[in-house]
C-alpha cells in the first residue's frame, strides 16, 4: 500500500494536481475546508488520478490539515 504526501490548496480557481521531483503532490482544489468537502474532493480527484475506487484511498493523517498522508490501496 503506497503512501503519498500531499500538500492541499483549497478555494482554488481550477482543479490541478502537480507531481514533485519527490513523488509528494500538491492538489489544489475547488471546494472549501469545511465540513470535509475538501476531503471528499480531493479522494475523488486521487482515485481518478490513480484508477482505482474511492474506498481504496484513506486519509492516514492530517485530516484538519493542509499537509496530508494518504494511502492508496
Amino acid at each position: 500500500m503506497p503512501t503519498i504526501q500531499v500538500k492541499v490548496k483549497p478555494n482554488s480557481s481550477q482543479q490541478k494536481i502537480i507531481e514533485a521531483e519527490d513523488g509528494s503532490l500538491t492538489v489544489y482544489l475547488q471546494s472549501p475546508p469545511v465540513d470535509g468537502k475538501a476531503n471528499q474532493e480531493l479522494i475523488k480527484l486521487l482515485a481518478k488520478k490513480y484508477d482505482v475506487p474511492k474506498s481504496q484511498i484513506t486519509i492516514k493523517s492530517g485530516l484538519s490539515s493542509k499537509t496530508k498522508l494518504i494511502a492508496i490501496g
